[in-house]
């Protein structure tokens, strides 16, 4: 088999600018209406918001590898380094590992890249880590680096690397056209050609022992924000995880040749996808502000409790909408109070009400919830 990185061209990639321009063009238009809507976030929502939206990318980046880590650590872990509370609760490793990475990409993702920018990642991404021998630095080892599936006798090469000897030289031909193709440097590339072909570069090179898939997503996370001047805040990981299998695929059908078209209209509707829930978490939040705005100040106690938990879960909600039974639970009132509660929430226009008698489920009235399909459907 021969592989990418050992073809004659490696590492001119070569690509359909055409059938990525309207791709970029719309990447462009979404950057925009996120923006201007990310400033209709109430202040004091926005720190809530880039919480939730970062740690929802340190998990799906993990859960990508077969990791599954604590949204709750991940969260504190993230609160403390934004200077947005103190809490004394212990952060395992890889939980605030992964949580100092991406905070890193955050406030720092204008800096040129470095190899010394890569060590620091890596430590950061293998904090915890004991199988690994070699953290903060390349690869040493003399084994084939190879990508492997099945048991023994079974085995599938999805992939295999450049040998250890080669990945310093690599790396630095990396860097320097990481840096060059920025949007101030000496050959800048469009935003999606260039995030994508960060990826399918660091990945055919795979530098680390391990952590190179997290790594090489913050890496085209990196290129985006560059290309907008600000951090993204894009749910690029989120949505990866969403269809890993085809993440994969595509990343195995890419490592055979330099031609990468396919791979970057891939990731270049992949991303579009990822604005596309970025913005619907925007939606919600300044959903939320609206509603509370109008009926805030009606709500009594329990119905406040009961909104805030439903707001709790995010933009999808409970599954299958709030029962009575659910609004019994919370708020520990009798039955004949949760029902007067209940109807209330609907005549002030706080919830929605669908089905009957048992079936009957409650719905927040923000115009963003139970949009799930038919907004994947459009994306």
């Amino acid at each position: 088999m021969i592989w990418n990185w050992q073809q004659a061209y490696w590492p001119e990639f070569t690509y359909d600018a055409a059938k990525i321009e309207p791709l970029e063009k719309q990447f462009l238009l979404r950057s925009g209406e996120f923006i201007g809507a990310y400033r209709h976030v109430r202040p004091d929502e926005r720190d809530m918001l880039r919480i939730e939206l970062i740690s929802d990318e340190a998990l799906k980046t993990s859960e990508i590898e077969g990791e599954m880590l604590s949204r709750e650590s991940l969260q504190s872990s993230l609160r403390n380094q934004f200077g947005l509370g103190s809490e004394n609760q212990r952060i395992p490793p890889k939980e605030r590992g992964i949580s100092e990475m991406m905070v890193d990409l955050y406030q720092g993702f204008a800096d040129p890249l470095s190899h010394e920018s890569l060590f620091a990642w890596h430590d950061m991404v293998m904090a915890g880590e004991r199988r690994i021998e070699i953290i903060g630095a390349y690869r040493t080892h003399s084994d084939p680096m190879q990508v492997v599936s099945g048991g023994i006798g079974q085995s599938k090469i999805h992939f295999e690397a450049p040998p250890s000897k080669q990945v310093p030289a690599e790396m630095e031909r990396y860097v320097t056209w990481f840096n060059k193709t920025a949007p101030d440097g000496d050959a800048p590339l469009s935003p999606l050609i260039r995030s994508g072909m960060a990826h399918i570069f660091f990945e055919s090179i795979h530098p680390f022992e391990d952590g190179n898939g997290r790594i090489g997503r913050a890496l085209s996370e990196k290129a985006l924000a560059q290309s907008l001047g600000q951090p993204s805040l894009i749910s690029l990981a989120y949505t990866i995880e969403r269809n890993r299998k085809r993440y994969y695929d595509m990343l195995e059908a890419s490592n055979k040749d330099t031609e990468i078209t396919d791979w970057l209209a891939y990731f270049g509707r992949t991303v579009l996808e990822a604005q596309h829930a970025t913005m619907r978490r925007v939606e919600f939040y300044i959903a939320k502000a609206r509603l509370y705005e109008r009926i805030g100040h009606l709500l009594n106690e329990r119905q406040a409790k009961a909104i805030a938990r439903m707001f709790s879960e995010g933009i999808d909600g409970f599954r299958g909408g709030l029962s009575a039974e659910n609004y019994l639970s919370m708020t520990k009132a009798s039955r004949a109070t949760a029902t007067r509660d209940l109807h209330e929430l609907v005549e002030i226009g706080a919830l929605t009400r669908t089905g009957a008698r048992r079936y009957t489920r409650y719905h927040l009235n923000i115009g963003t919830e139970n949009n799930t399909g038919n907004d994947e459907a459009r994306a």
